[in-house]
């Protein structure tokens, strides 16, 4: 008994070293958990809720909103309004077979815009070039045979018509002008693009304007608005439109390695539209001012080097006169040709006509900026002509005829 009640004593003293083991460790707990002076005073703050809140810029979201939900109901009002007067082009070219024989084939497509109730349409000159068959298929999937009213591969501008039998067509109006625009304008772009025959809409802004390129022909069209709407192939001949739906220019090329939009498209202004369009209505073809020299036969001093030099002229640049047409305007005016013929190198070059240094006001160094600044002029126009004659500068006035109509 009496290990047994030492037993028992002991067993009361380990249950009360455990219980109070317990307390301890719970107080500890509950100090270092809830005690809060032992907590900074930003851990005693409730956790802050972050609530849906009024912006500070409110009112300038707002107007920024507001602004990008006009852009939006013009871009659809545009469309609305301008894409029934897009049409889609395709064509057809005699070509070869296997055994030779000539058959149609398709040749391609592009677009094309709606300018009269009558039905003539404008469109890029590559886009029906030696085309034997030309369809117009409308918004409405409507589909015409088109007859070629003329071309000028100068301009790269063409004019097919329809014959609208009654449908009532959608026409776009071309801007009064071109001139007023402005780099950064919105611009939009209605097409084919890839022969869709939906009329697909792309915007963007004028990137540059007064641009040139060249036109297949070798002339140079300038004054071309440069635009980042996206243009592919397919979108060639279509309306590049200002906010108003009205005809700021003809889509005509892109830049690309590609060969697909890269943000670089060019469109022949309103102005040249207005005024090639219409001598193509007119008269089938454009009346072009004409100056009277056989161009294969002017010599761009600039582009053979030393040549300047060992004739004796006193000028690197310019263009040297072979030869005038008999009666043309610079012979009346009294553009002289070369007078004797010498030999350099391998070559026989005719010498001792005027040199052609500018044209009004334009410098003039190859036979496409000849061609260029001449075209700046209508028929009738009278200008001076820059030449170097004897190494003497001297102006001579020209009244500009008009270029003969080209065989069809």
């Amino acid at each position: 008994m009496l290990i047994g009640a030492t037993m028992g004593n002991g067993m009361k003293n380990v249950v009360k070293a455990a219980l109070l083991s317990s307390v301890i460790t719970a107080a500890l707990v509950y100090v270092a958990v809830e005690w809060r002076p032992f907590q900074s005073e930003s851990s005693q703050r409730p956790p802050e809720v972050s609530w849906a809140s009024s912006n500070t810029n409110e009112p300038a979201t707002t107007a920024a909103l507001a602004a990008s939900l006009d852009d939006e109901r013009n871009n659809i009002e545009v469309y609305k309004k301008a894409s029934p007067g897009v049409v889609n082009i395709s064509t057809t070219t005699l070509a070869p077979d296997f055994f030779l024989r000539p058959v149609e084939r398709d040749s391609g497509t592009g677009s094309g815009a709606i300018l009269d109730a009558e039905g003539h349409i404008a469109t890029n000159f590559h886009v029906i070039e030696n085309a034997r068959r030309v369809e117009v298929t409308l918004w409405d999937k409507t589909k015409y045979e088109a007859g070629i009213v003329g071309y000028d591969p100068s301009s790269d501008l063409a004019v097919v018509k329809i014959d609208p039998k009654g449908h009532r067509l959608t026409p776009i109006p071309l801007a009064k002008t071109s001139k007023d625009l402005q780099v950064g304008q919105k611009v939009l772009a209605i097409g084919n693009p890839y022969g869709f025959l939906e009329s697909t809409l792309t915007t963007g802004i004028i990137s540059s304007l007064g641009r040139s390129i060249e036109a297949r022909n070798g002339r140079i069209i300038e004054e071309i608005i440069q635009t980042d709407a996206a243009i592919n192939p397919g979108n060639s001949g279509g309306p590049l439109l200002n906010s108003s739906g009205e005809i700021i220019g003809i889509n005509t090329a892109i830049i690309s390695p590609t060969g697909a939009n890269v943000g670089i498209g060019f469109a022949i202004p309103a102005d040249t539209v207005r005024r090639v369009v219409g001598d193509l209505i007119t008269h089938g073809y454009v009346r072009r001012p004409y100056l009277g020299l056989p161009l294969r036969n002017v010599i761009s001093l600039s582009e053979f080097g030393g040549l300047a030099e060992r004739l004796g002229i006193e000028a690197d640049s310019g263009l040297l006169v072979t030869e005038v047409t008999p009666g043309g305007p610079a012979d009346r005016a009294g553009i002289r040709g070369a007078n004797r013929r010498v030999v350099i190198g391998n070559y026989v070059v005719p010498v001792g006509g005027d040199v052609i240094l500018a044209v009004g006001d334009r410098k003039v160094e190859t036979v496409p900026e000849l061609l260029a600044a001449i075209d700046r002029h209508k028929a009738g126009d009278r200008v001076n002509v820059t030449v170097l004659r004897n190494n003497r500068r001297m102006d001579i006035p020209v009244v500009l005829g008009e270029t003969p109509r080209p065989s069809r």
